[in-house]
């Protein structure tokens, strides 16, 4: 079994008993740095084996790992390593070796054979920065326990086995890729981990390794929908590709599908609950992210009184899961995530009479105009529908009228002009939930995870003055 092919990278394999082995003797040099147990260890890193040495290492010494992003600033990881206070650092970034003395990934590392206790199922395990859209992100506390029932989640609600072929495309540091790793890994699967995304490597792959599960976040389906040569790869091997970390855009899936005949598999989870809701395998919808997955209960309550409200009406979504986040550093931002032992995920939408889950949008982000709530995504949703729309997003500014205006950021790929836009919104929805204005940008800004930075919109496009 450990001979047995467990990840691959560019050129080169490595087999279980060899990820074992350099996992130890890492292991054995944190120990020499003075990580013992219940400390916690920095880790910023690009895509590359070496990360997934490193997570493992940490945790094999009782410690716990801080996920950094490589994309990230030095402002941006000052913050995180004031927030978490790590002992020690590994990575390959020069802005992290500038702000605390730094192991080297570029090191060789040398097998080991040292054996470390187990750790505690309650001590953290890792310590995950939400997306951070709204203002500074906080670190999301995982536990061993709490990551352990979430992997297992994620393996019953995808029916991975060992048999299934993996690639990792998303950030490993991100809650995603992490969790694609270490599933993988203990399903006894084989993975690819790519240095970077690129569409025609990650459609290559899928071709020459013969991949059975394929994760795409939105700007992955978008690439890969928008594709001038996307039949001409055999993607015939895949089972299904799975959307997450926001809500499908059902005209960008249902292309991909004509083009590859590959079905998608609807998913949600957050940093703080990974896996959430999924769809099943066979008779997947795009219009929900599925029923709560087995071990994970979901309540809708009302936003203004938070009353449990009945199925079909639109709250915000809460639930509760051996899976959920111990909690955030800063500890003083826990609380509020919190009521009556449920987690509010921030996010709104509504249950059916049989269970189906639809998200409408996240509640810091609902646009109010004279009174009205409207959900970006509904909007959203129908500019995609425009053929010369490749990707949009939709935000409120302040407006002295109306409380809120709606305005949309475009990115064109054909002759469109804003009117037309906003004509199209007025024929589907309701007069209030058109746009007031439409800007043409060259990109909408995304996390890697696929969620949009209105934010950033707004500080762009967004003053009052403006309209």
């Amino acid at each position: 079994m450990n001979d047995r092919i467990a990840l691959s990278f560019e050129e080169r394999d490595y087999t279980l008993a060899e990820l074992d082995g350099l996992t130890a003797g890492l292991a054995e040099t944190l120990t020499d740095h003075g990580v013992r147990q219940g400390d916690r260890v920095a880790l910023m890193a690009s895509n590359r084996p070496e990360f997934v040495l490193a997570v493992r290492a940490i945790w094999l010494t009782g410690a716990a790992v801080v996920l950094i992003s490589p994309a990230w600033k030095r402002g941006d990881v000052e913050h995180a390593l004031t927030v978490t206070r790590p002992v020690c650092a590994i990575g390959d970034q020069p802005v992290l070796a500038e702000l605390m003395p730094m192991l080297s990934l570029d090191d060789p590392i040398v097998r080991g054979r040292a054996e470390f206790p187990a750790p505690d199922p309650e001590s953290d395990a890792v310590l995950v920065f939400s997306s951070g859209t709204t203002g500074l992100p906080k670190a999301v506390r995982h536990t061993h326990a709490s990551f352990a029932a979430a992997v297992e989640h994620w393996r019953v609600a995808l029916g991975f086995t060992a048999d299934d072929r993996i690639q990792i495309v998303t950030p490993p540091s991100h809650i995603l890729g992490l969790l694609n790793i270490v599933l993988s890994l203990r399903t006894g699967a084989w993975m690819r981990l790519h240095r970077r995304f690129d569409l025609d490597r990650m459609l290559h792959h899928i071709e020459a390794d013969r991949i059975t599960v394929e994760m795409a976040v939105a700007p992955i389906a978008i690439a890969i929908a928008a594709h001038p040569g996307l039949e001409s790869y055999d993607l015939s091997s895949l089972r299904y590709i799975m959307w997450g970390a926001t809500p499908v855009t059902p005209s960008v899936a249902e292309t991909v599908t004509r083009r590859t005949g590959v079905g998608w598999v609807p998913a949600y989870g957050a940093s703080e609950l990974p896996v959430i809701a999924c769809n099943p395998l066979d008779g997947a919808r795009l219009d929900s992210v599925g029923r709560p997955v087995a071990g994970v209960e979901i309540r809708v309550v009302s936003t203004s009184t938070g009353v449990e409200v009945q199925a079909g009406e639109t709250g915000e979504i809460q639930a509760r899961s051996p899976s959920l986040m111990a909690g955030y550093l800063p500890a003083d931002a826990t609380e509020a995530a919190w009521a009556d032992g449920w987690y509010r995920t921030g996010d709104v939408g509504h249950l059916d009479d049989d269970g189906w889950l639809r998200l409408t949008d996240r509640l810091k982000e609902m646009i109010k105009v004279r009174g009205f709530q409207v959900a970006p995504a509904e909007v959203e949703a129908v500019l995609h529908e425009h053929p010369a729309v490749a990707d949009c997003a939709v935000f409120g500014v302040p407006d002295a009228a109306d409380g809120e205006s709606i305005l949309a950021a475009v990115t064109a790929t054909g002759p469109v002009d804003a009117e037309e836009l906003i004509a199209l919104v007025g024929t589907r929805l309701a007069s209030y939930k058109r746009p007031r204005r439409v800007v043409f940008v060259p990109e909408i800004p995304r996390l890697p995870s696929g969620k949009v930075l209105r934010r950033v919109l707004k500080e762009r496009h967004g003053r009052p003055s403006d309209l």
